[in-house]
């Protein structure tokens, strides 16, 4: 039986840099790509096409690349995809588990390679982890799994909450709000869903506070990493806790993040496009996931809200945001 991080532990070796990597391709790539929001806002693009000028490719000369983004508007990326599939690109990359489907949809002949914090198994992305079996691979995020040890860290910062509020999208496919529900009934606790596709209206935040929940959790998706800013303005004016899947959500001023280096499996996913175009096919690549997790605490933020979080968590912290 093939475990997740033996899955891991092969892959990343597969994928350690070489000068062999570095060399150019002998022929221009093209390569389609298809986000949530924008080229420019996407907090993780910059070092997707970083890596991918390391592994020698350069954009006009012998890479090129169709960029289809929605803009925020989820409505739209099914004929984005689909638009995107008729450019006929040499592979296709996507981030986000609520974008990765649309793809998927669209072709099962050209190469993807996703970006997601699902289970891209359980989302129907992929046969399994370790041999994928269809024309899709890439990483996962595992956010799921990450949720009772994020529970229990805004516990021990918070420790008087009692409700929490877990905000997430429909659309994205995600065991992380029945995973915190399960992680908050052994804390004594308890969980209030709140479903949200954009923040064009505060109004389901303002029912799960007028409910009683006094803190926030955001799971990972596109669309909460688009609406990151509101939230934690949200949360501010409403002097209650937030806590987020990884640094980037206590960087713009959550009480505190749990999860893995996005961009080094950005970079990672970069990796598996360059062995693709190489001539690897996705069907035989296992699905990478992180093993090593930060944990980010804003003390600005514990400040404003009157908070003191304990030396046993500022121990475990990874990075602490004074």
């Amino acid at each position: 039986m093939v475990t997740r991080r033996a899955v891991l532990g092969g892959a990343l070796g597969l994928l350690a840099p070489s000068a062999a990597f570095a060399q150019r391709p002998a022929r221009a790539a093209r390569l389609g790509v298809l986000l949530f929001s924008d080229p420019g806002s996407d907090p993780n693009m910059r070092a997707f096409r970083e890596t991918l000028r390391e592994h020698g490719y350069v954009e006009g000369q012998n890479l090129s690349i169709e960029y289809r983004h929605a803009e925020g508007h989820a409505e739209r990326l099914a004929e984005l995809a689909a638009d995107l599939v008729r450019t006929k690109p040499d592979v296709i990359f996507t981030i986000g588990g609520d974008v990765s489907p649309f793809v998927k949809a669209a072709t099962q002949t050209i190469p993807i390679v996703i970006v997601t914090s699902g289970d891209p198994v359980r989302g129907k992305l992929v046969q399994t982890l370790a041999a994928p079996g269809g024309n899709v691979t890439g990483v996962s995020l595992i956010s799921s799994d990450l949720a009772p040890k994020r529970l229990q860290l805004l516990k021990l910062a918070a420790p008087r909450i009692t409700r929490v509020a877990v905000l997430w999208n429909p659309d994205h496919h995600d065991d992380e709000l029945s995973e915190t529900r399960t992680a908050a009934r052994t804390l004594g606790m308890d969980v209030r869903s709140v479903e949200l596709r954009d923040m064009s209206s505060e109004d389901p935040l303002l029912t799960a506070i007028a409910q009683g929940a006094d803190a926030l959790m955001a799971v990972s998706s596109r669309t909460m990493v688009r609406n990151r800013a509101a939230l934690v303005d949200f949360a501010a004016k409403h002097r209650i806790p937030l806590a987020g899947g990884w640094g980037l959500w206590a960087d713009a001023g959550a009480l505190l993040s749990y999860g893995p280096d996005v961009n080094l499996m950005v970079r990672r996913a970069a990796g598996y496009v360059d062995r693709i175009l190489k001539g690897a096919q996705p069907a035989k690549l296992p699905v990478e996931q992180p093993t090593k997790f930060e944990l980010v605490v804003n003390m600005k933020t514990a400040k404003a809200l009157g908070l003191t979080p304990p030396q046993t968590l500022l121990l475990q912290a990874d990075r602490v945001i004074q």
